[in-house]
């Protein structure tokens, strides 16, 4: 009587939508229900809205409290001692007679809206009773005045609550193990159901628009999102309002779904034209404008771009004026100025009806795309090969969101200093996307190359949490003052290897730890990432929720395998130059929907993923197969503060030689030989020739541009060599 009266009354407050209670049943009767602690109501929502009165693991103490006891007529509790080591041996008798019981693997209310930190000790007493695991989502209730999210979101009375009971899950353990290792493995697993729900229950069918106008419902109007070096902050208001309004000046001169190309540096302009197009219906090219003239025509080409917005401030300070006029012989140029110079007060108070009634507006300048429809096309580096246009759908932007999230606990008061552009995956995913549509403060920064000025910037606006690769990340280092990083909380790593030299750095003089990830532009980037909870350094980390791999053997290589991937965050396909407008779905010999990242890795006991080299950057020197990224990193080891390119060039007598270009004068084909001795490094991965430059090329991604490196290695001071090093 009393559950039926309180779940009638919970629906009517917050209007309470369970999924999934057939997985309930399927469960059996010896289970162990898991469920994120998000609010004080979780266990009341629990005990009125599944099917049966399942028992509690209670903390003893908890349990005395005055307000516990009206709950006792809802559920039985089992009282729990943390201190007493038998505890948990009593919970694993109980289960193994076939009972129900929930408990809370966080073991506390969470106060940053993210799974926190699993104990190991449910996941070993599901794997020492045999019960099943049955993972619980609970969504909502952190919005409530019962939450412990006060002064970090944006709290409601009556917030829509759901409940999502995901399909049981054994935990498996090789029998071989004992002890502690059998105990941290039966946690980690229950560990990654916990991240895997979290994943599987994000809302990824819907637009980013969409979901931008979600996060201004869920932080409010007010809420400050967005800023840069103009410093004037934006507001969700203020950032969905402008969008509309260019929205509408945009949609005159395309048709919806065309592909649309921006030519900006990391700017809330920038911000604003991507949202702009998304609210459009339209699909934003984000262009390399470090690319150099042929890539970017050539982009433009698969693409098939008819409009570039731009900036005629940016064009003039960037010196582009060549390479727009170049480009204006495919596309029309748009400046962003003459388009706001024409706005008259029509457009602005249609812009504000616009903002008052958002969802519809958008539902109908959209035209009824979709989530699985073209989101974004951008461009890889074309650092082993001519650049081709990545087509990214909206849900495989918002599933690669959803994965950070399961695995890092952000919260609405982080301070992304995102200096990565936004032509880079990295960059616009998680630099620029993620922090909008999840309510944290971006500060955009127009290059990461300025090494005095983002370290300045990072103490300016309190950043707590820096994106970069190692070459930035090094360069910081070299000009910072040891309290210029002071507030930071996380720095992620990617794009090329994490040196040790930068590693130390970091952690010595500024007391922050390097998180290394790795990714691709066709996976939305992320596939794996160290965290707090899950770092071993040398890794890139373990892989992300809903991504699957398979590993294929390559020939002659020894130490490690090719990395085939496929999962929700994997690319709709291709965009080439000698097909234009063609989207061509990902395939490898895995089958249909498989990416082949062409990354040799190898990939522990523990799920943690190591990369051993580049498919293509092998070289066979004396009948063996010479890793070229192994080459690189032995000779970063022992000149750290110099940046190097390892290629392989061909010899008329050997077939293959290997060829470093460097930065550093002091290295000779003597100094390399004396280092491998101190390293132990094979006399074989010993490059034969050095050519020593002012400056190794490198991308606006900070990658090495090899193809330009290559030209030097050849002894080709080509025209295109120049240019990419300059940019």
């Amino acid at each position: 009587m009393l559950r039926g009266i309180l779940r009638l009354l919970l629906k009517l407050v917050y209007r309470v939508d369970v999924r999934g209670l057939e997985n309930y049943r399927r469960a059996g009767k010896r289970v162990l229900i898991v469920a994120n602690h998000t609010s004080f109501i979780d266990a009341l929502l629990l005990a009125v809205f599944l099917p049966e009165q399942p028992s509690f693991a209670i903390n003893t103490r908890i349990a005395r409290r005055w307000y516990f006891r009206p709950f006792l007529r809802l559920a039985k509790l089992f009282r729990m001692d943390p201190t007493n080591p038998l505890s948990l041996k009593s919970l694993i008798r109980f289960l193994r007679g076939n009972q129900r019981v929930v408990i809370f693997p966080e073991g506390r209310i969470t106060v940053t809206g993210s799974l926190m930190k699993i104990y190991y000790g449910p996941g070993m007493v599901a794997d020492r009773s045999g019960a099943m695991v049955l993972p619980v989502r609970i969504d909502g209730a952190q919005y409530t005045p019962f939450s412990r999210m006060r002064g970090r979101l944006r709290l409601r009375w009556f917030p829509r609550i759901r409940l999502s009971i995901l399909p049981p899950r054994r935990i498996e353990v090789p029998a071989e193990l004992r002890g502690r290792a059998r105990r941290n493995r039966a946690g980690q697993a229950l560990s990654d159901i916990m991240t895997s729900m979290m994943f599987e229950t994000a809302h990824t069918g819907r637009s980013l628009f969409r979901a931008l106008l979600d996060a201004a419902h869920s932080h409010g109007g007010g809420h400050v999102v967005a800023e840069d070096i103009q410093r004037q902050p934006m507001t969700y208001r203020q950032t969905i309002l402008r969008s509309f309004v260019l929205a509408r000046a945009v949609a005159r001169l395309t048709r919806p779904g065309e592909n649309v190309g921006v030519l900006l540096p990391n700017t809330t302009a920038a911000v604003l034209s991507f949202f702009g197009l998304q609210a459009a219906g339209r699909v934003p090219a984000m262009l390399n404008f470090t690319a150099g003239t042929r890539a970017l025509r050539s982009a433009c080409t698969a693409a098939q771009l008819r409009v570039i917005l731009s900036s005629r401030q940016f064009v003039a300070r960037g010196k582009l004026e060549d390479v727009v006029a170049a480009l204006a012989e495919q596309a029309e140029i748009v400046y962003l100025e003459d388009l706001v110079a024409g706005l008259g007060l029509f457009a602005r108070l249609r812009g504000l009806l616009d903002l008052a009634f958002a969802r519809l507006a958008h539902r109908a300048m959209s035209r009824g795309r979709g989530a699985d429809d073209a989101a974004v096309v951008l461009f890889t580096s074309g650092s082993e090969g001519a650049p081709k246009g990545v087509v990214l759908s909206h849900r495989n932007i918002l599933a690669n969101c959803a994965q950070i999230a399961a695995r890092v606990d952000y919260q609405a008061q982080d301070v992304i200093l995102n200096a990565l552009p936004m032509f880079h995956s990295f960059g616009l995913t998680a630099g620029t996307i993620l922090p909008l549509i999840s309510g944290m403060r971006v500060f955009l920064y127009p290059t990461p190359l300025h090494y005095r000025i983002v370290p300045e910037m990072s103490y300016d606006v309190g950043a707590t949490i820096l994106f970069g690769t190692n070459t930035f990340l090094k360069g910081y280092a070299r000009f910072a003052h040891p309290y210029d990083f002071y507030t930071l909380r996380y720095v992620f790593a990617g794009a090329e290897p994490l040196q040790e030299e930068t590693r130390r750095v970091w952690s010595d003089r500024f007391g922050v730890r390097v998180l290394e990830g790795y990714g691709a532009t066709e996976t939305s980037p992320v596939l794996a990432s160290n965290t707090p909870m899950d770092n071993r350094i040398g890794t890139v980390g373990r892989l992300l929720p809903g991504i699957e791999y398979r590993l294929v053997p390559v020939p002659g290589v020894e130490e490690g395998q090719r990395l085939h991937v496929r999962g929700p965050n994997v690319m709709l396909g291709y965009l080439r130059e000698d097909a234009p407008g063609q989207c061509q779905p990902p395939a490898s010999e895995c089958g249909a929907g498989w990416y082949d990242t062409g990354d040799i890795v190898s990939i522990d006991a523990d799920g943690f993923l190591r990369i051993r080299g580049r498919a293509r950057r092998f070289a066979k020197i004396g009948g063996e197969m010479i890793s070229l990224a192994a080459v690189e990193a032995f000779v970063a080891r022992a000149w750290p503060d110099h940046l190097h390119a390892v290629l392989a060039v061909a010899d008329a007598r050997k077939g293959e030689q290997l060829v470093l270009v460097t930065d550093c004068a002091g290295i000779d084909r003597r100094a390399l030989q004396a280092a491998a001795r101190e390293q132990g490094f094979g006399e074989l991965g010993v490059p034969r020739r050095v050519v020593v430059v002012r400056q190794v090329p490198v991308l606006g991604t900070g990658k090495i541009d090899y193809p330009a490196a290559h030209a030097l290695a050849r002894g080709e001071n080509s025209a295109a060599a120049a240019a990419s090093s300059a940019a």
